[in-house]
């Protein structure tokens, strides 16, 4: 059984790897990754585990509130120093390729998580 934290590296990186395939390459690797950006990959971990049930759009939800808990909100471009975030709107708006991390990530959490 694969722990809590091989888990959430894992995660990370699948996404890490999913952005910088749109170009995106605001991820950082796992041990370079920024404590907010971690605890992002903690939090999303906890919530699948938590709701087994979820869907991706649930995934974003709580992504969303944890994230205007924090100060965060809306912007054209990713910008940490700001609080910003063009994916800070709901899920319904996003494009097919930001709704497919959210489908990637639970796809990961699951598959590391449910025995064969």
């Amino acid at each position: 059984m694969l722990t809590a934290e091989h888990i959430v590296r894992t995660c990370h990186e699948a996404n890490r790897a999913y952005c910088r395939s749109l170009r995106d390459h605001s991820q950082a690797e796992w041990q370079y990754a920024p404590e907010w950006q971690r605890q992002s990959a903690v939090n999303g971990v906890l919530h699948a585990l938590a709701n087994p049930g979820a869907k991706p759009e649930d995934s974003h939800n709580s992504w969303l509130e944890e994230k205007r808990l924090d100060g965060w909100k809306y912007g054209p471009v990713k910008d940490p120093e700001r609080k910003e975030h063009p994916c800070f709107i709901p899920y319904a708006e996003l494009s097919e390729d930001q709704r497919r991390k959210d489908v990637l990530f639970l796809a990961v959490v699951r598959a590391l998580t449910n025995p064969i």
